[in-house]
């Protein structure tokens, strides 16, 4: 007992020393504790808003028991009107696949998953990756287009989805759509693209441009060429024409002084050179005319022609199968 009474204070003092630092420890830890940062759906986020929420969310979920998923609808968007928190998301998204929207009912379990995991409890965590994963293998479809003409505008079922250069990819519901491309200069692509549930269609899209282009049938020199070449041949008429009346002159002169009045100048001069010269003249008059007209007529179908060039532009689309957020891409292809 006095042994006992002598070390207690010694034993005392000892765990003093031990226990101070560590209360040192947690009173510095705790500064750092409270200025940890809060979770992103927080951040600027008042208590006011938050009991507002809070309070929508509570007739949110009693609406939704009662099976009254309208009503339920709206007090749901309304209390992420005022806070946008992942289990809100959550729970819209059940009301809205319970309604048969799929397709928002996607957007909002994708929203409630977007700060990663811990966002959500694991249980709710785990439930909203299924549910997304049921709803893009079995209720909904997919388009991925990649567009790599600057400043192209993309839309698709006439809505505004990108400008190009780059790819996107949308959920859409099953059923017919149609993906447009435009752009000042080029051809308008218009491509309708069947997308099936659990599929993905994927594909590259291009513009040709869109230019008026001036032709002829042929060189612009043949026309002008034949008219020039039944040109000569009317010049070269011309002078054998000349040369023949000359000839025919000379030629009665001549017989005129051998024969005096008492022969047939005419009929004396019929076999000379004259004739064979004015038979050649004709014959170029003939050739020189055709050819003009023909001339004429090349000049007259050589006019240039104005078209567009072909539009080579398009889609070209294949379709897999869709994946979740926890699937791998599949590698058959079916090409249409």
């Amino acid at each position: 007992m006095t042994t006992t009474r002598k070390r207690h204070p010694r034993v005392a003092l000892s765990t003093a020393h031990l226990l101070l630092p560590i209360a040192l420890v947690a009173v510095c830890a705790a500064p750092a504790r409270a200025q940890a940062p809060l979770p992103p759906w927080h951040q600027g986020i008042s208590e006011e808003r938050k009991q507002r929420a809070q309070s929508l969310f509570a007739e949110a979920r009693e609406l939704h028991r009662r099976m009254m998923l309208a009503e339920a609808r709206a007090k749901y968007e309304e209390a992420l009107a005022a806070w946008d928190h992942p289990e809100l998301r959550l729970y819209l998204g059940r009301a809205l696949r319970s309604i048969g929207l799929p397709l928002l009912a996607h957007e909002n379990l994708r929203l409630s998953l977007r700060w990663g995991p811990g966002s959500l409890d694991p249980e709710l965590e785990q439930e909203a990756r299924a549910a997304l994963r049921a709803l893009v293998e079995r209720e909904l479809a997919a388009i991925e287009i990649r567009c790599d003409e600057p400043g192209a505008v993309v839309l698709l079922d006439g809505q505004p989805w990108f400008v190009g250069p780059g790819a996107e990819r949308r959920m859409v519901m099953p059923g017919e759509h149609v993906i447009t491309a435009r752009k000042n200069g080029y051809f308008t692509v218009v491509k309708p693209v069947v997308a099936l549930a659990g599929k993905e269609a994927s594909g590259q899209l291009a513009l040709s441009v869109d230019t008026v282009v001036t032709r002829q049938r042929w060189a612009a020199w043949i026309p002008w060429a034949t008219l020039g070449a039944g040109a000569a041949l009317g010049v070269a008429g011309g002078v054998l024409a000349w040369r023949a009346e000359a000839d025919h002159r000379a030629t009665q002169k001549r017989l005129q002084d051998i024969c005096g009045s008492g022969c047939e100048p005419l009929a004396l001069a019929a076999g000379g050179d004259s004739v064979l010269e004015n038979r050649l003249a004709i014959g170029a008059f003939i050739a020189g005319g055709a050819t003009v007209i023909t001339g004429t007529v090349l000049l007259f179908m050589n006019r240039p022609q104005s078209t567009r060039t072909e539009d080579r532009g398009g889609v070209k689309v294949e379709l897999r199968p869709a994946a979740s957020l926890d699937a791998a891409w599949l590698s058959a292809r079916f090409v249409f």
